[in-house]
């Protein structure tokens, strides 16, 4: 499943720093749309569409991903995206955001409404790293290639097969037919497509780690921006445990949703039921 037409309303924003690439859909107040490493905007297109109505959606590229660059000289870090949005936000005139964060996307919008609360009209947080669980232990293996170099070398070979390039997704979804091969493609030929993507990639995951996260949290604890908490409950990536964390965690955590059965892709896959979740939480936040 692939939104014919998603790529028509794209724009690219030139920074200080970075040439990022973003989808731009509706009007009103904005939303400012996160996705994690390895995915891309792409990742909301079944989302976007059904809450369009009533926000202006701008969904980034981050650098690295998608169709946004990452110059040689840009350290790809938590902290590193979330000073990125932050510039995009002033170059759009986005004064206030609903801010959605998922996977890494989510880490670094904590990141982001610990350094800019001003910026955060309303925050929604799913499946996300949390406190110091980044990377997550369903990581390991990955990470650990990663950090022992061998991660740059396999990408050919991943490219190569599409099962292999499936498989790097396949275990954050229920079904198998929202993974199509051209997702699939999308997500991983930005990252792993040339040995240079395929070397920056390996860094960024080989760097990962809870360092910027825990340095956030005093701010976090005095969070006042309305928080949207949803959470898949069957994500091996993200235990359950971390969606109590955050909604006890931030003092502006409104509602904890369950998605019952969910995995980390859910936001793709389960669009439907996240939606009016979502717009509940803006209209309560407007």
């Amino acid at each position: 499943m692939f939104l014919a037409g998603f790529d028509d309303h794209r724009h690219t924003v030139r920074t200080e720093h970075d040439e990022v690439s973003h989808i731009d859909i509706g009007a009103g107040p904005a939303a400012l749309f996160v996705h994690g490493i390895a995915t891309s905007a792409h990742l909301w297109h079944n989302l976007i569409p059904l809450v369009a109505g009533a926000r202006r959606c701008v969904a980034v590229d981050l650098p690295l991903h998608g169709q946004s660059p990452a110059r040689p000289e840009h350290p790809l870090t938590i902290g590193a995206f979330a000073d990125t949005l932050a510039e995009v936000c002033a170059h759009l005139r986005l004064d206030q955001v609903d801010l959605v964060g998922h996977d890494t996307g989510g880490a670094i919008a904590q990141v982001l409404a610990a350094r800019h609360p001003e910026l955060i009209r309303t925050l929604t947080l799913t499946n996300c790293e949390t406190h110091d669980n980044i990377p997550p232990a369903a990581m390991a293996a990955t990470v650990e290639a990663a950090r022992a170099g061998r991660l740059a070398a396999a990408a050919p070979a991943i490219l190569a097969d599409p099962a292999a390039g499936r498989a790097f997704f396949a275990s954050g979804y229920q079904d198998q037919e929202f993974l199509s091969t051209r997702l699939v493609d999308a997500f991983l030929e930005p990252v792993i497509g040339t040995p240079a993507a395929a070397a920056r990639f390996q860094d960024l995951l080989a760097g990962l780690g809870p360092g910027e996260l825990l340095a956030a949290e005093p701010a976090l604890r005095t969070l006042r921006a309305p928080t949207l908490i949803a959470w898949a409950t069957d994500d091996e990536f993200f235990d359950l445990k971390w969606a109590h964390w955050l909604h006890d965690t931030i003092p502006g955590a409104r509602d904890l949703v369950e998605i019952a059965g969910g995995k980390l892709f859910f936001p793709h896959e389960r669009a439907a039921e996240l939606a009016p979740h979502l717009r509940r939480h803006w209209t309560g936040g407007d």
